[in-house]
């Protein structure tokens, strides 16, 4: 595995971190070609823990938390080329060395990761709902 750096609230620069999108599944779900929305959610994340091998960004783990109850794990995200070496557990992990000792830690999983997840120790909650419109 290679050296990988782990760093809490240290907000990537906005090109590298389209790049990291750009090579794995998660960009094909996220608005990477509006530069400005994809900005404004690194800048109102409130919790990112970035993976690092050297100065390239590798991964990220992009947070919404109270620190003490819940925290949803918007984006986890691990640059193909390093995937299978542990850092997307690691990210996790880091989310929870930096939030409170009971805090549970939620997420939508990816199509391609929902098997990921139970493994690693998730359980599959039925009741998640989501809602993109607006109410009529």
């Amino acid at each position: 595995m290679n050296n990988i750096a782990y760093r809490c609230n240290i907000k990537p620069e906005l090109e590298e971190t389209l790049n990291l999108y750009r090579n794995c599944s998660l960009g094909e779900r996220r608005p990477i070609t509006d530069k400005s929305r994809f900005q404004s959610m690194l800048n109102n994340a409130n919790l990112i823990i970035t993976a690092w091998d050297g100065q390239k960004l590798v991964g990220i783990a992009r947070c919404l938390t109270d620190f003490v109850y819940i925290t949803y794990l918007a984006d986890l995200a691990v640059d193909e080329r390093y995937q299978k070496q542990g850092i997307g557990k690691q990210l996790i992990r880091e989310i929870q060395k930096n939030t409170g000792e009971n805090a549970g830690v939620v997420l939508i999983a990816a199509p391609q990761a929902v098997d990921y997840y139970g493994h690693i120790g998730f359980t599959a909650h039925t009741s998640a709902w989501v809602l993109k419109k607006p109410l009529g």
